[in-house]
């Protein structure tokens, strides 16, 4: 039975936060490695520390403070990339891990590193090499796997085993395999290479989703040799995404009859949790229809379907919604509930906060209090997300006053505080536009003499009710390509769209945009 347990390696923190617009800071990214230790995910890759200071600290972090999984940081087999790793993984002790990376493929091979197989081959032993010298848990991929000729590939594997990498990931970086051919990769390596058989190493899979198969392939991997799952979250990650943490987890578990004998110690009633967090604190929703975790995978609204789930449950359901942390809301909050209260419901949604985020989340609690009868968990979730999602506010909004209808030019008038300005001294503007929004905005610009281009509104309700707190997310480029996600709740979708926006102009003021690679597995 040991033999078959899948390490789940979770890479929501490093690929999963290389998709675009989904950049998380520190604060955010300890909430979600928190989260993945409750989930219980054997590895959390938290980051690649060479690539910038704030991937460093955030490894370094969670190296520090999130007990249980393994840490793994990301490297190319370079010394500076492996000598950060190792730095950031300190605090981590035996629980680190660095995983380094080399494309092995003949087209990266030729037109991107301009390398022959003997000199691949030669820093890639180099790099395993001056991992070990920082632990002894070194994960070697070769990427681009899928698309290397699979004799050069098992001379990879051999070398890089011999050399002391205990794991040995075979990324589909571009997600061009396909399953029967994907499988029969690993069963090759599986079946050429001595230490896979013995167990002293492990084939890991690294699945993308261009072709939608990354999960599928994941799975034909598990059936051949490989002990080992690269995933995310909610599928996120580079282009088209990553292998969904939650699918290959609960097609292992819900499909025992054909994964005779395999198991992982995945904690899957915290899955839905989870789900909701990392939507949150990337900025990425979650399609509707998203297998396990999407709002309609337990929903049924053919009669026929209703009527046999009424009688039997298993009719037209394969798994139990509890299973995966579907249940019922806790009662809400509402103004009267006192601090104590909001405290313990944090905690029991699974956040750590210190006292005077306790106070600050407390002072907004009151604020939503006095607006609307309820204030149910995913309202208090939005106002954590504030707290943690909070940059050096340049800018606050201080007075948001609209006028619009069907035959009204919109018009709105705004008042900012800057900090450190002086009391008194004036900030307000007014402005037009196609519509109270549109206005808004641009009286916004006007007072930060900045010039946002929005290329990406999403509105939606926190929670049910007529008086539901809205929350807005935007997408702005501010003339340097780079898009600032901006957040911001309110029950007025206008404060809130404002609260967004002035919101991504703070992060944008604050130049707070890392260094991204695209050259990883």
């Amino acid at each position: 039975m040991k033999h078959n347990r899948i390490t789940i390696f979770d890479t929501t923190l490093r690929d999963g936060e290389q998709c675009p617009g989904a950049s998380m800071n520190l604060r955010e990214k300890l909430e979600v490695a928190r989260q993945l230790a409750r989930l219980k995910v054997d590895v959390i890759e938290g980051g690649f520390p060479v690539i910038s200071d704030g991937d460093f600290t955030a490894v370094q972090t969670i190296a520090r403070e999130v007990k249980g999984p393994i840490i793994c940081g990301l490297a190319r087999c370079v010394p500076k990339d492996i000598e950060a790793a190792g730095e950031a993984l300190k605090p981590a002790g035996k629980r680190g891990r660095i995983h380094v990376f080399l494309a092995t493929s003949k087209i990266h091979r030729e037109f991107k590193l301009g390398k022959a197989q003997n000199e691949i081959l030669r820093l890639a032993v180099e790099g395993v090499k001056r991992a070990k010298a920082y632990t002894d848990n070194v994960e070697f991929s070769p990427e681009d796997a899928s698309r290397t000729e699979p004799e050069f590939l098992v001379e990879v594997c051999k070398a890089v085993v011999a050399a002391g990498a205990t794991t040995v990931n075979i990324p589909d970086t571009v997600g061009y395999a396909v399953p029967e051919q994907y499988g029969a990769l690993i069963k090759t390596l599986f079946d050429s290479v001595r230490e896979f058989q013995t167990g002293k190493a492990v084939i890991s899979v690294h699945c993308h989703n261009d072709l939608g198969l990354a999960v599928a392939n994941s799975l034909a991997a598990v059936r051949n040799g490989a002990r080992q799952v690269e995933c995310t979250v909610n599928g996120i990650g580079e282009r088209a995404g990553n292998a969904s943490l939650e699918e290959v987890v609960m097609a292992v578990k819900t499909r025992q009859d054909f994964f005779d004998g395999f198991a992982c110690g995945v904690n899957t009633r915290e899955i839905v949790k989870s789900s909701r967090l990392v939507s949150r604190m990337s900025s990425l929703v979650v399609q509707r229809n998203k297998a396990i975790v999407g709002e309609n995978a337990f929903a049924h609204s053919s009669g026929i379907h209703q009527d046999g789930i009424l009688k039997k449950r298993e009719t037209y359901e394969i798994m139990d919604p509890e299973d995966v942390g579907w249940g019922k809301t806790q009662l809400p909050l509402t103004k009267h509930s006192g601090r104590a209260a909001v405290a313990a419901r944090l905690r029991h949604l699974g956040f750590k906060m210190t006292d005077a985020d306790v106070g600050a989340i407390f002072a907004k609690f009151k604020e939503i209090g006095d607006k609307k009868k309820f204030v149910y968990d995913d309202d208090l979730a939005a106002i954590v997300e504030g707290q943690l999602t909070d940059v050096p506010e340049t800018w606050t909004l201080d007075y948001l006053n609209v006028t619009s209808g069907n035959q009204t030019v919109p018009t709105a008038t705004v008042r900012l505080k800057k900090a450190g300005a002086k009391a008194g001294e004036p900030n307000q503007e007014a402005a037009i536009g196609d519509g109270p929004v549109d206005a808004a905005l641009k009286a916004i610009d006007r007072l930060t003499k900045t010039r946002g281009k929005l290329m990406d509104y999403a509105l939606r309700a926190v929670s049910q009710g007529k008086d539901a707190l809205g929350e807005v997310t935007v997408k702005v480029d501010f003339g340097d390509g780079n898009l600032i996600t901006g957040k911001g709740a309110s029950t007025d979708v206008i404060e809130a769209s404002a609260r967004a926006y002035l919101n991504s102009v703070n992060r944008h003021l604050s130049d707070r945009n890392g260094v991204r690679s695209s050259a990883q597995p």
